[in-house]
C-alpha cells in the first residue's frame, strides 16, 4: 500500500497541472513517478551510509562513481567514468583521541583530511597553546619547547552556543556584552599569531619542524556541536580538529597551568597519484543528439561526514531525475546529460575540465540545471546573464505545477555568478547553465562542510519537489523549438584595471545556501 501522503501530493499536483496547462501527460507522468515510485531514500542510504564520503581521490570516491555507473545501468541507462585529471590518494582510517591526564576521558576529534596519521601507534604528549609572545624573536626563543607538545593553534570560542541562542534568550545587554567580547577575543587572537611572525599555514609549518607531535584545531561551524572539516597543511605530524567543546578545555587547562596530556592514535594511508573521473550518464536524443540538456551536481564531499547536503541531495536528485525521465520520456528529443562532477571542492575541477574536453558539447547547450546548496526546495533562479533567458524559462516554469513554483524567485535576466558551484564553468564559455538555488535549513551553520552533514539532515519532501521541477525544466527545454539564447549582459569594466568587474552576487541569510 503506497504512503497516504504520497498520494496526496499526487493528486494535488496532478490537479492544480490540469487546471493550469490542460494536462501535458508526460509532465503528469513525472508527478505520478516522482511521488509514487521514488527512489530517493534508497539512493541516499547508499551513497550516504554504504558508501561515504568522497574526497576526491581516496577509494571512496572511486567508489562512488563505480556505483552510480552500475545503477544507472540497472535502469538500462548509458553511464560512464570519464578521466579528467590525477590528484593525489589518501585514505583515511580510525582516528581517537582521549585526555589522560589531570583525568580520563574520550574527546571528540578527527584528523583532517589529508593529514599524516601517527604511523601506526599511539602518540602521547602535553597540550600547549601559541603563547603570547611581544614579537617574533621571542617566538623563536619559545618554539623549541614545543617538541614533543600537541599545539593548539585555534582561537578558544567564548561562547559555543548559536547566535540564535543568544538572541531568544539573552538580555540585550548580555547580548552586546557577548558580541564585544567576541569581537575583541577573535582580535587578540589574530594579533597573538601575527606577532609570531608567521600566517597561521606556515606557523604550523614551522610547529612541525621543531618536533611538535601534533596539531590541534577547532574550527567551530557557529551551531551547537557541529565543526567545519577541511584539509591539512602538515606533512608529517598529524592534524586534529577537536570539537569546540574539548578544543576549549584543553585550552583553559593549557593557559591555566593544568598541564593537560593527550593520547592520539590516527590512521591514514598515501596511496601515491590516482586518476580521477567525473560520471557521464546519457539518455540519447532522438530528433537533434547533438544538441544538450544537462544535469549538474557535483559528486566528490569533504569527508567530516558523508556530504549529504553537499552534494548528496544534488547528486541524488539529477540521478532519480534522469531515472523518471528514462521511465516516461526515454526518447527525448535533444540528448539529456547528467554530470557527476569530481574535485568541486577544490575549485570546480571536474566541471572545467569537461567544458574543455567537450567544447562540442558546451557550445550545443540548450540548458544546464545545476544543483548544489543543500536539502532545501529550490528558492530562487537567476537567468545569469543571459538577456533571453526570461522567453524561455517563462514557457518551462509554467508548465510547473504552482505548488512548486510559488517558492520561487526569478531574476531575469540576472546577472553572471562569477563563481561558487559547477554551472559557472560552463556560463565562463557562454553556455546557458543556471543555478537552481536553495532553502537553507540552516546549510552554513550546520551541515556545509562540517561533521553533521549526514543522511538524518535530508528533507525528502523537499528533494522531491526539486525532482519533479527539475525533470519537467528538463523536459520542457528539451521539447523547446528553438535552441536557446546566447546573448549576454555586457560585464561592466573595473575602471582603476580595465578588467571586467565581477557581478555582485546577493546572498540572503536563510535563502542562500552558502558558499562553496
Amino acid at each position: 500500500m503506497k504512503p497516504i501522503v504520497n498520494l496526496l501530493l499526487f493528486f494535488t499536483l496532478s490537479a492544480g497541472l490540469a487546471l493550469a496547462q490542460g494536462r501535458d501527460q508526460v509532465i503528469d507522468d513525472i508527478i505520478g513517478e516522482a511521488t509514487e515510485n521514488s527512489h530517493l531514500e534508497k539512493l541516499a542510504h547508499e551513497l550516504l551510509d554504504v558508501i561515504g564520503p568522497r574526497l576526491v581521490g581516496t577509494p571512496q570516491m572511486q567508489q562512488a562513481h563505480d556505483w552510480a555507473v552500475a545503477t544507472y545501468e540497472g535502469w538500462g541507462i548509458s553511464a560512464r567514468n570519464e578521466q579528467w585529471g590525477e590528484w593525489r590518494g589518501w585514505q583515511r582510517g580510525i582516528t581517537h583521541v582521549d585526555m589522560i591526564s589531570p583525568r580520563v576521558v574520550s574527546l571528540e576529534g578527527m584528523m583532517l583530511a589529508w593529514s599524516p596519521g601517527t604511523s601506526g601507534r599511539s602518540i602521547t604528549g602535553g597540550v600547549v597553546v601559541i603563547p603570547d609572545m611581544k614579537n617574533a624573536e621571542a617566538f623563536q626563543e619559545w618554539l623549541p619547547r614545543a617538541e614533543g607538545k600537541f599545539v593548539l593553534v585555534s582561537v578558544n570560542r567564548i561562547t559555543g552556543r548559536p547566535d540564535t541562542n543568544w538572541e531568544e534568550y539573552a538580555t540585550e545587554e548580555s547580548l552586546e556584552k557577548m558580541e564585544t567580547e567576541r569581537t575583541a577575543n577573535a582580535r587578540q587572537w589574530q594579533n597573538r599569531i601575527f606577532r609570531t611572525g608567521y600566517n597561521p599555514v606556515s606557523l604550523q609549518a614551522a610547529l612541525e619542524e621543531a618536533g611538535a607531535a601534533g596539531i590541534i584545531t577547532s574550527n567551530w561551524s557557529g551551531g551547537f556541536g557541529v565543526n567545519k572539516v577541511f584539509g591539512a597543511r602538515t606533512r608529517e605530524i598529524p592534524t586534529i580538529d577537536l570539537a569546540l567543546e574539548d578544543y576549549g578545555m584543553l585550552y583553559r587547562m593549557a593557559e591555566n597551568g593544568v598541564q593537560p596530556e593527550i593520547r592520539v592514535t590516527a590512521e591514514s594511508r598515501e596511496l601515491g597519484t590516482v586518476p580521477v573521473f567525473n560520471t557521464i550518464a546519457e539518455i540519447r536524443g532522438s530528433e537533434t543528439p547533438e544538441e544538450y540538456v544537462i544535469l549538474s551536481a557535483h559528486f566528490d564531499s569533504w569527508d567530516g561526514a558523508t556530504g549529504a547536503t553537499d552534494n548528496g541531495t544534488g547528486t541524488i536528485t539529477m540521478m532519480e531525475v534522469m531515472r523518471i525521465l528514462e521511465e516516461v520520456y526515454p526518447s527525448p528529443k535533444r540528448t539529456i546529460l547528467a554530470g557527476h562532477w569530481g574535485s568541486e571542492e577544490q575549485g570546480l575541477n571536474g566541471s572545467r575540465a569537461f567544458v574543455e574536453d567537450h567544447p562540442g558539447i558546451a557550445g550545443n547547450l540548450q540548458a544546464l540545471f545545476n544543483q548544489d546548496n543543500g536539502t532545501g526546495r529550490v528558492v530562487s533562479i537567476s537567468g545569469q546573464g543571459f538577456v533571453n533567458a526570461y522567453e524561455y524559462w517563462d514557457r518551462w516554469l509554467a508548465a510547473v505545477p504552482e505548488s512548486i513554483t510559488r517558492h520561487i524567485e526569478t531574476d531575469f535576466p540576472g546577472m553572471p555568478d562569477s563563481g561558487g558551484t559547477d554551472h559557472a564553468s560552463f556560463v565562463a564559455v557562454g553556455a546557458p547553465a543556471f543555478s537552481l538555488r536553495s532553502l537553507s535549513w540552516a546549510y552554513r551553520h550546520y551541515t556545509w562542510h562540517t561533521n553533521r552533514d549526514t543522511y538524518d539532515k535530508i528533507v525528502f519532501d523537499d528533494v522531491r519537489s526539486n525532482a519533479i521541477l527539475i525533470a519537467i525544466l528538463t523536459y520542457m527545454a528539451s521539447e523547446e523549438a528553438e535552441q536557446t539564447s546566447r546573448e549576454k549582459r555586457v560585464m561592466p569594466v573595473d575602471t582603476r584595471t580595465g578588467n571586467p568587474a565581477r557581478w555582485p552576487v546577493p546572498r540572503p541569510p536563510e535563502r542562500s545556501g552558502g558558499q562553496h
